[in-house]
């Protein structure tokens, strides 16, 4: 049976934790899970069976989220960019496998700007790369019912901005999703003291920008994903020196939900240095050069 330790430790005067499930036979770097921003480092133990096949796996609260701390006002990316690196130190580690959805994806990269030569390998997915002024207007919208004390009034303005609600669009499990997702923003909102302003720091962090270099990297998205289409996400990937990018069927934003069984695979894929050729990843899986600049969405 696979050891799960748990770790408090301490950033900036902010406590956090990390989970970590430790391969001894490990054939690629440990893999570290960043995601949504109501998440926690129990939110992916659906990874933990096909990760542990291939590398020892860790997931975090970072501050602002799950039982961690509540980041103050004046703290922002440096903070949680400090608690990544010292869970990577607090470990003993000298790179990893770095996997970042949707919030999560935008501090991955970031952190990987920040820090390249501890990322072996960048996976990131469901990218909110770039996004329209409709759908920031109905953040705002879901705000001021939050605000307001109507709860389903800002669940319901939530689905409409994170899920494709449009039938003649084929979306896997679409109803199955869309009853999950409702249940995991009420939860978390009415459970999680500071999950309001962790959403709502989340929508400080779409239109991810700047150059990356020397991370392989691949970008993965749903094809019906409204939060940031596919082909703004292809143009984020194609700032990349060294990238790919994956564009699953029958999905949206919520892609690790609807296509999982293809999802893992891809990660174990691309973490294993395997190819990444299937029928279910369409259209291109192609290496892009990338630019010294990222490219215009």
């Amino acid at each position: 049976m696979t050891e799960e330790v748990i770790r408090s430790l301490s950033a900036h005067g902010l406590s956090y934790s990390y989970r970590f499930l430790r391969q001894p036979d490990a054939r690629t770097e440990p893999v570290l899970v960043l995601g949504g921003a109501l998440q926690d480092k129990y939110g992916w133990q659906n990874l933990d069976s096909p990760v542990l096949a291939v590398a020892s796996l860790i997931s975090i609260d970072l501050p602002g989220s799950g039982d961690a701390d509540p980041l103050r006002s004046d703290q922002g990316w440096e903070v949680m960019h400090d608690a990544l690196e010292q869970v990577i130190d607090d470990l003993g580690i000298t790179r990893i496998n770095l996997f970042g959805y949707s919030f999560g994806s935008v501090l991955a990269f970031n952190f990987a700007q920040h820090r390249p030569d501890r990322i072996a390998r960048l996976l990131l997915g469901a990218v909110p790369a770039s996004t329209t002024d409709d759908k920031l207007a109905l953040w705002r919208q879901a705000a001021a019912k939050m605000a307001a004390g109507e709860l389903d009034g800002f669940l319901d303005h939530m689905l409409q901005l994170m899920l494709c609600h449009d039938e003649t669009r084929t979306v896997r499990h679409r109803k199955l999703v869309h009853r999950y997702v409702k249940r995991l923003l009420a939860r978390a909102i009415t459970r999680t003291p500071h999950a309001f302003e962790a959403l709502d720091r989340s929508t400080e962090a779409i239109n991810p920008s700047g150059a990356l270099r020397g991370v392989p990297t691949l970008v993965f998205c749903g094809e019906h994903d409204t939060v940031s289409t596919p082909d703004r996400q292809r143009a984020f990937a194609d700032a990349i020196e060294d990238s790919r990018f994956v564009c699953f069927t029958e999905s949206d934003h919520w892609v690790a939900l609807e296509r999982a069984q293809e999802m893992t695979d891809l990660l174990l894929r691309f973490f294993t240095d395997q190819p990444l050729e299937s029928a279910d990843f369409t259209p291109d899986t192609t290496p892009h050069p990338g630019h010294p600049e990222p490219a215009s969405a």
